[in-house]
Order: C-alpha cells, then structure tokens, then sequence
C-alpha cells in the first residue's frame, strides 16, 4: 500500500509541475530558459510551443493519477518520454557539451525519477489485486 500511495504522489506532482513548466515556458518564451533570453524570434517560437506540448504532457500525468487504480500502462508510456527527454540531455551533453548547471539539475532529476516511475508502476493496479483477492472468501 505505501508503493501505491508514493506512486499517486509521484504522478500528481509530474502532473502538477509539468503544466507549471509548460506555461511558465509558453508564457516567458526565451527568459524562461537559463542563457537563453537573447537567443532570437525562432527559438523563442519553439520553446513556447514546447511549452505548450509539455504542459498537455503534465496534464496526460493528471489525467492518470484520476484513474483508480492509475494505469501502469500510462505511468510506463509517460515515464518512457520523461526518460527520452533525459537521453535527449545526454545526447546534447555529448554533442555540445555541459549546458547551465539548472539544465544538467534537471537531466539527473529525470535519470533518477524515470526508473523509480517504472519500478512503482502498477503499484495501484498490485494493491487492488490484493485487496480482492482478500475479499474472495476461500472454497472449503
């Protein structure tokens, strides 16, 4: 029961913070992304429309933590994208080489989050198997 109560936990907080991140970005444009406030129209325009795709992926989080139970199938397809987007970091860093030290926070945050999301997945779905197979009263 505790895996289940962390993992509501868990996908209401991405929920939450992603729709904050996304309209922050899509609001802000370019002074939202450390180093970035001079960087032009066009990158402007992309982080504001990524800023709007993330904050329909935060509310995909939402929309999972109001099923009962939450569906590992969800939480694994959505931590499957959270986890592309920390290998995009890696690939960026090994191409480009370190971004902002709030950037490189961000990449370990998501290295860390992504296998505690899939290992908590269908920690919900597991409880409530337990709790019906406890209900079925047993056959002599």
């Amino acid at each position: 029961m505790a895996r289940a109560k962390v993992l509501r936990g868990l996908v209401l907080a991405m929920g939450y913070a992603c729709v904050a991140i996304g309209l922050f970005h899509v609001l802000l444009g370019n002074a939202s992304i450390p180093g970035a406030e001079s960087a032009g129209a066009t990158i402007d325009s992309l982080g504001r429309f990524f800023g709007a795709i993330f904050a329909g992926y935060g509310l995909a989080w939402l929309w999972a933590a109001r099923q009962s139970p939450i569906p590992a199938a969800a939480v694994r397809v959505l931590t499957g994208v959270f986890l592309l987007g920390a290998l995009g970091r890696l690939l960026s860093l090994a191409v480009d080489g370190w971004p902002h030290d709030f950037q490189v926070a961000l990449g370990v945050l998501e290295l860390v989050l992504s296998p505690l999301l899939f290992w908590l997945a269908d920690a919900e779905e597991k409880a409530l198997r337990g709790r019906v197979t406890q209900a079925v009263p047993q056959s002599p």
